[in-house]
């Protein structure tokens, strides 16, 4: 453990009652920690070191939780959570990860909100002054003073940030808004507004036009954003103000990361890498499912650039979690476009490109096109433009609770005109990609990227020569025909029936096909005391925006159960569509014609999980095999 001031402070009042000159050692502590943490644990690390003096400067000056404290994205919050009784959670190996990455109000009354995403601090921050003004202002009768909102120059881009400015400055009343301007986004900026940015750090906060300014809103600029002493001055002037006012601190990130750090690639300053610090001992991992299939996908839409001038990649931020490499986007050139924080920008821009005849390849995870549904229904499906999503991070996952991607499929597959396809392999993903690319006779299609079972699967077939289904196009079963009229020009509409059994066909979608290729693998073998074997029909549904209702009829031959596997929200998803179908139709046979077909589904909660395990999350949902084989012989007794 590291020892000193820090391992002393349970709550703000600990900082306020420290000496002024040890201040500056209080914040040295702090970096040492949060630097060991990265190197061991990993998280948002360079954001945090940015911000040891300014966070120590807030607890040192205001009154938590009496003065809110809103931290936009919260990537920035460790330090906060250190000074509000947290600190062993990063000073303690035994108890790294007991706390979140976010800020949260289970955690701590010092935490306002649960916040992953980006843009909403000042919002956020406008709520609380807006309730505090109504129900007895700055006396602090209404539970709440001061009102903070501390945002990133990152997450100034997102137009939520800008509708909070202009909020902010129609309200009139106390708001303090700390602008940490450390110029970076997750990658670099990207916009007009980060000239002006520029130019304000560069003129000592002088220039004209100032953005702040513009919107009506008082400003004052704090050029060493890393001086402690300095931001306690800047914060003690404006506490208590009766006006909005944005305090704008100039910060480098990463500060403090040493030389075993550097060599790793994570360095200070505007080092993308300091974004999200893995544990050094990961270094050299084999890539995850993202990079891997990422790599993949823009290695084949690279060659196609030269020949190809409307061909376009846009990522708004996060390009390197998504594969999308530093020398991919430099060679890329004009062929590239990092829209910033932006997505429901980027979603209506890639609209744009493809009604004007380009291609555009939208990249972004399934929780941030969350953030997109208008954009998604209106700016694309309403006006059938052909663009192509690549939903990263969809699926059951150990991710917290603001990130997690098992709510892509009701959100992708419900909306009219959308195709959302589910490749079971990188060969099919690419085939996906080719066509979406290459047609234009479809509207907007998402590929939901390949993730973490399908890339075992894939890497285990390779390692141990097994023969994991390769794609063979969309038409390969018999069983096998066109599905709805609404997605009679995709090739992927059919399902493929990859394995010919009977009585139970299991039906794996995406990243769940290689659990039905080994449930029926285990069906298929006699056990001892007398249980039969069963031999399974598996099918890859390819997509699931619509159904192939040949296939389903077709199943009723030899069949009497359908199951269905899928690694996101069941509530609303894709096998209930197949369970409503086979209702319906069977209220339609007549009298007497035993036609019944049983459907059993196997997915998601409708809940958020926090951190828990991918693995426990799949018994928990009982989509481990053993759980569905015993389903599967208990509705066949």
């Amino acid at each position: 453990m590291v020892g000193g001031f820090l391992e002393h402070i349970s709550s703000p009042a600990d900082v306020k009652a420290l000496d002024s000159k040890d201040l500056p050692a209080l914040c040295q502590e702090i970096r040492t920690t949060l630097v060991r943490y990265g190197k061991l644990h990993g998280g948002h690390i360079g954001s945090n070191l940015g911000m040891v003096e300014a966070t120590v400067a807030l607890h040192r000056v205001f009154d938590s939780p009496l003065d809110k404290i809103v931290f936009d994205v919260s990537h920035q919050s460790y330090v906060h959570k250190m000074l509000t009784g947290r600190a062993p959670a990063y000073m303690d190996e035994r108890l790294f990860g007991t706390v979140t990455g976010f800020t949260n109000p289970e955690e701590s009354k010092h935490d306002m909100f649960v916040l992953g995403h980006t843009g909403t601090s000042i919002s956020l921050a406008c709520g609380l002054a807006k309730t505090r003004d109504l129900m007895g202002g700055l006396d602090g009768t209404s539970g709440t003073r001061n009102v903070i909102a501390v945002i990133g120059d990152g997450s100034l881009s997102s137009a939520i940030a800008f509708e909070g400015l202009n909020n902010a400055a129609e309200q009139g009343t106390n708001m303090i808004i700390v602008v940490n301007d450390n110029e970076m986004s997750i990658a670099e900026d990207f916009g007009g507004m980060y000239g002006q940015l520029a130019r304000l750090r560069a003129s000592g906060g002088t220039s004209q036009p100032n953005i702040f300014n513009a919107f009506g809103l008082d400003y004052r600029y704090v050029e060493d954003g890393n001086d402690v002493a300095a931001l306690v001055e800047a914060f003690s002037q404006v506490k208590d103000i009766d006006h909005p006012i944005v305090i704008h601190i100039h910060t480098a990130k990463g500060l403090g990361l040493d030389a075993e750090d550097a060599a790793a690639g994570v360095k200070e300053g505007r080092c993308e890498a300091n974004h999200w610090q893995d544990p050094l001992a990961n270094q050299g991992s084999p890539l995850g499912a993202r990079k891997h299939y990422g790599r993949m996908a823009m290695a084949r839409l690279e060659p196609r650039f030269a020949s190809e001038p409307g061909l376009v990649v846009i990522s708004p931020a996060t390009p390197g979690s998504n594969g999308i490499t530093r020398e991919f986007r430099e060679r890329a050139g004009v062929h590239y476009v990092d829209t910033g924080i932006t997505e429901e920008h980027a979603v209506a821009f890639a609209s744009g490109i493809a009604k004007a005849g380009g291609t555009p390849v939208l990249a972004t995870s399934a929780t941030f096109f969350q953030r997109t549904f208008d954009q998604l229904q209106q700016e694309l499906s309403l006006n059938g433009t052909p663009v192509t999503l690549l939903v990263f991070g969809s699926g059951i996952s150990g991710a917290d609770n603001t990130h997690s991607g098992a709510f892509d499929i009701p959100m992708f597959a419900n909306i009219p005109g959308l195709t959302y396809l589910t490749p079971t392999s990188g060969n099919a993903f690419l085939a996906m990609l080719d066509w979406s690319t290459t047609s234009r006779d479809h509207g907007a299609v998402a590929i939901r990227v390949p993730g973490e079972p399908i890339l075992a699967a894939e890497r285990a077939a390779a390692t141990h020569g097994g023969a994991y289904p390769r794609y063979r196009g969309g038409a390969a079963a018999e069983t096998s025909a066109k599905g709805d009229a609404g997605n009679a020009d995709t090739p992927f509409a059919r399902y493929r029936v990859t394995r010919q059994g009977a009585d139970v066909a299991i039906l794996g979608l995406g990243n769940m096909y290689p659990l039905a290729e080994r449930i029926a693998a285990d069906l298929a073998e006699s056990r001892d005391g007398g249980v039969a074997s069963i031999d399974a029909t598996v099918i890859d549904p390819q997509q699931c925006t619509s159904l192939d209702t040949a296939c389903l009829e077709a199943l009723r031959k030899r069949h009497s159960l359908v199951v269905t596997l899928e690694d996101a929200q069941l509530s609303g998803g894709w096998g209930e569509q197949v369970t409503a179908y086979y209702a319906n139709q069977d209220g339609l046979q007549p009298t007497g014609v035993d036609k019944h077909m049983r459907v059993l589904n196997f997915g998601a909660a409708k809940e958020f999980t926090d951190r828990v395990p991918a693995q426990d999350l799949y018994k928990r949902y009982s989509l481990t095999a053993p759980q569905v084989e015993q389903a599967i012989r208990s509705a066949l007794r």
